[in-house]
C-alpha cells in the first residue's frame, strides 16, 4: 500500500473512535430503535400486513428520527449547511442504512423463521447486529467525520 492510501485509512479509523460522538450515536440509536421496536410491535399486533412490510415502515420511521436527531446534535459541526446538503445527507443516510436493514432484515427470518423466535426479540437482536455497520458508514460516508 502507497503511504498516501495508509494515511487515509488511518486518519477515518481515528475519526471512528471519538468517544463522545460514539456515545451520541448510541444514545440516538436507543431512541430511534426504540421507534423501530414500538412500530414493528403495533403493526404487526394489529394490522395484517406481513413482518416485513411492517419492517420497512417501522425502519423508515426509526432511520428518520435517527437522521434528525444525528444532523442537529451527534453531528451537528459536520457537513455542509442548507437544504440540499441536509437533502443529500438524510439520502445518503437512507442508502447506508439499508445494509443495515439487510443485516437486520437476515437476522429476523433466520431467528423468527428458523428458531421461532418472537418477532421483536429477534429485531432487537437484528438492530444489534447492524449497529457497527451503521456506526462506520454513516460517520465516514454521510457525515464524512475524517474530514475535520
Amino acid at each position: 500500500m502507497t503511504d498516501s492510501l495508509v494515511e487515509a485509512v488511518r486518519m477515518r479509523v481515528r475519526a471512528l473512535f471519538s468517544p463522545s460522538r460514539f456515545g451520541q450515536f448510541v444514545g440516538v440509536g436507543f431512541v430511534g430503535a426504540t421507534v423501530d421496536i414500538v412500530v414493528l410491535a403495533v403493526l404487526s399486533d394489529i394490522t395484517t400486513v406481513s413482518w416485513f412490510v411492517a419492517k420497512l415502515a417501522s425502519w423508515e420511521l426509526g432511520i428518520t428520527v435517527i437522521f434528525v436527531i444525528n444532523e442537529r446534535w451527534t453531528f451537528a459541526s459536520h457537513g455542509a449547511v442548507g437544504v440540499r446538503a441536509v437533502a443529500w445527507r438524510f439520502l445518503r443516510s437512507n442508502v447506508v442504512r439499508l445494509g443495515g436493514l439487510a443485516v437486520t432484515l437476515v437476522v429476523l427470518r433466520v431467528l423468527v423463521a428458523q428458531f421461532g423466535v418472537w418477532l421483536v426479540l429477534a429485531n432487537v437482536v437484528g438492530i444489534g447486529v447492524g449497529f457497527f455497520v451503521n456506526y462506520t458508514c454513516e460517520s465516514l460516508y454521510t457525515w464524512k467525520v475524517h474530514r475535520e
